[in-house]
């Protein structure tokens, strides 16, 4: 069996299906859920980054382009663009993706800045992201 590759380290992918309990009374995703799973992904991105534990600090800048339906797979890519001493900035999008016709469209965009925390609670100090990342 050949080896796994390793995935990108400042970027997280998650799938989901939006189904009922995930709507509201139109049928589309309830914006919370996709806050909730764009947090997510920002913290399993930031986690895989720097490699300690991280919460969020803050949200920004959170943009609910187009509605996402009962049914449709939502594809939710995190990937950190900036660090700090002890920040994570992470670029967020949701794309909807039909399953029938396979059409995709980028629904929601945000970003998300996580700080990394050490042993003890205390923001930790995250290595420098490459320069070709």
């Amino acid at each position: 069996m050949p080896p796994i590759p390793d995935a990108p380290a400042t970027e997280a992918r998650m799938l989901e299906i939006v189904f009922p309990d995930h709507t509201n009374h139109l049928g589309t995703l309830f914006g919370g859920q996709a806050l909730a799973w764009m947090d997510k992904a920002a913290f399993i991105a930031a986690s895989r980054y720097a490699r300690l534990t991280v919460v969020t600090a803050r949200s920004e800048q959170v943009d609910f382009k187009l509605p996402i339906r009962q049914g449709q797979l939502v594809e939710t890519i995190a990937r950190v663009v900036e660090v700090g001493r002890t920040s994570m900035q992470v670029e967020v999008e949701v794309i909807a993706e039909d399953l029938i016709s396979g059409e995709r469209e980028l629904c929601t965009r945000g970003r998300f800045v996580m700080i990394a925390l050490d042993s003890r609670g205390r923001p930790a100090q995250v290595r420098a992201l490459p320069k070709d990342a």
